[in-house]
C-alpha cells in the first residue's frame, strides 16, 4: 500500500509539472488534457483518474506553483527586512521564468470573473499572501527592525500591488522594465522608511 501511494504521488507530481509547462506555453484556454496526458506518458483516462477536469487540474497546478515558491522563499520563517528581501528574491526568480509568470498573470486576469475556475484560488491566494506579508512586517516591529505603529496590512497591499504591477509591465516590455532591479530598489527604500 505504501509503494502504491508513493507511485501515485510521484505520478501526480509529474502530471502537475507537465501541466504547469503546458499551461505556461499555451495558456489555460489553449491547453488540452490530451496533450498534458501525452506529455506525462498517460492516457487521458489515466489523467482524469487523478484530476477529474481541466478546471481541477488548473487549480492544482496553481497550488503546486505556489508551493514551489513557498519551499524556495519561506516568509513564515523570515520577518522584517529579511522577509522583504525574500520577496525581492521571489521577483528575481520570477524574472528567470517568464512563461510561468505569464501563466500566473493570464490566469489572474481571467480569474477576476466570478465563475472562472481560478477565481476562488486567486481570492484565497491574495488573502493568504497579504496576511503572510503583514505578519512578516509585524514580526519586524517585534524584532526592532521597524518602527512601532506601522500599518502592516496597508504596506502588505502596496507591496503586492507593486509586485504585480511591475510583473505586468515587465511581461509587456521586458527590454525596458527591469522588474527585479526596480522591486529590489523599492524594497530597500521601504526598509529604510520603516526603520526611521
Amino acid at each position: 500500500m505504501g509503494q502504491g501511494y508513493a507511485t501515485g504521488a510521484a505520478r501526480r507530481e509529474r502530471i502537475l509539472a507537465v501541466a504547469l509547462l503546458e499551461f505556461a506555453e499555451h495558456g489555460y484556454r489553449g491547453s488540452s488534457l490530451a496533450r498534458v496526458a501525452e506529455r506525462a506518458g498517460l492516457s487521458q483516462a489515466g489523467l482524469l483518474h487523478h484530476f477529474r477536469s481541466k478546471e481541477r487540474l488548473l487549480v492544482a497546478v496553481l497550488d503546486y506553483r505556489d508551493a514551489m515558491d513557498v519551499r524556495r522563499f519561506d516568509l513564515e520563517q523570515a520577518g522584517g527586512a529579511q522577509a522583504l528581501r525574500a520577496l525581492a528574491a521571489v521577483v528575481e526568480h520570477n524574472s528567470r521564468v517568464p512563461g510561468l509568470v505569464q501563466l500566473f498573470s493570464v490566469i489572474s486576469g481571467e480569474a477576476v470573473t466570478p465563475g472562472h475556475p481560478g477565481h476562488e484560488w486567486a481570492r484565497e491566494r491574495y488573502r493568504r499572501l497579504r496576511a503572510q506579508v503583514a505578519a512578516a512586517l509585524r514580526a519586524g516591529v517585534e524584532r526592532g527592525d521597524f518602527r512601532p505603529g506601522l500599518d502592516a496590512e496597508a504596506h502588505a497591499e502596496r507591496l503586492i500591488a507593486m509586485m504585480d504591477g511591475l510583473q505586468t509591465q515587465w511581461l509587456i516590455d521586458p527590454d525596458r522594465v527591469d522588474m527585479a532591479a526596480v522591486f529590489r530598489g523599492y524594497v530597500e527604500d521601504l526598509i529604510a522608511a520603516l526603520r526611521s
